[in-house]
């Protein structure tokens, strides 16, 4: 089982990021973090509604180039489930499970960004709540060659394990295009003190390109949810 500083703290640039795993004092978490390289990209914050949901907004509305790919809803709190991803099919899982279907389900009608020649990858990650516990799934679409013409669709599942977690992000490192994440998602080690793992995360995610982070630990007992948010921007 890797750190933190082991799985991204030598990578230039991961891109955007999700964490899962579960504290040895039963508390489900969730990391969410973006990078990024040009200025509309670092043009953000992260906000959260009244509803606990998060998402990705301008930090200076005046300097927005390309909204469609860098403003959307990165977590949702859907009862049972919560939802954390890197881009619109926060939505599109949200809707399909509320019908009753899958998330993988909702990730079939979807595919990699349309940002050639790099295809960011969509990475999510779906908690599902059963009594003082939980599973979950982590997936990745990402192109299946250099011209995006078909897409691979990889999905992981997970039991919560105290102690441990898993973490994906969209690159493996800078360049261009950008290299796409190889592999399973990397089992990460879960601190007990949100706090610390905030701190962990934060400073581990590259100074010049990193923008926001969001944590949240889930009391598997009571329900109740200490968050932490930090915008590079503020």
């Amino acid at each position: 089982m890797k750190t933190i500083k082991e799985c991204i703290g030598a990578n230039p640039y991961p891109g955007r990021g999700i964490l899962v795993g579960k504290t040895t004092d039963n508390k489900a978490v969730i990391a969410y973090f973006i990078s990024g390289r040009s200025e509309n990209s670092r043009n953000r914050i992260f906000k959260e509604d009244e509803k606990g949901h998060i998402y990705t907004r301008p930090f200076d509305e005046s300097k927005v180039e390309d909204p469609s790919l860098i403003i959307y809803r990165a977590v949702a709190d859907l009862k049972k489930n919560l939802i954390v991803t890197n881009g619109d099919q926060t939505d599109t899982i949200f809707d399909f499970m509320e019908q009753g279907k899958t998330s993988k389900e909702a990730l079939m009608t979807r595919e990699f960004e349309p940002d050639a020649p790099n295809f960011t990858p969509r990475i999510s990650g779906v908690l599902t709540f059963e009594g003082e516990d939980f599973s979950y799934e982590l997936s990745i679409l990402k192109s299946a060659d250099e011209a995006g013409t078909s897409c691979e669709r990889l999905f992981y599942n997970y039991p919560a394990i105290g102690g441990t977690g898993r973490i994906i992000h969209t690159y493996d490192g800078d360049g261009n295009p950008l290299p796409t994440f190889a592999g399973e998602p990397k089992e990460v080690a879960v601190l007990d003190n949100i706090d610390e793992m905030t701190q962990e995360l934060w400073k581990n995610i590259n100074e010049e390109n990193k923008i926001s982070l969001y944590v949240a630990y889930k009391d598997l007992k009571d329900g109740t949810t200490q968050t932490r948010l930090i915008n590079k921007n503020v």
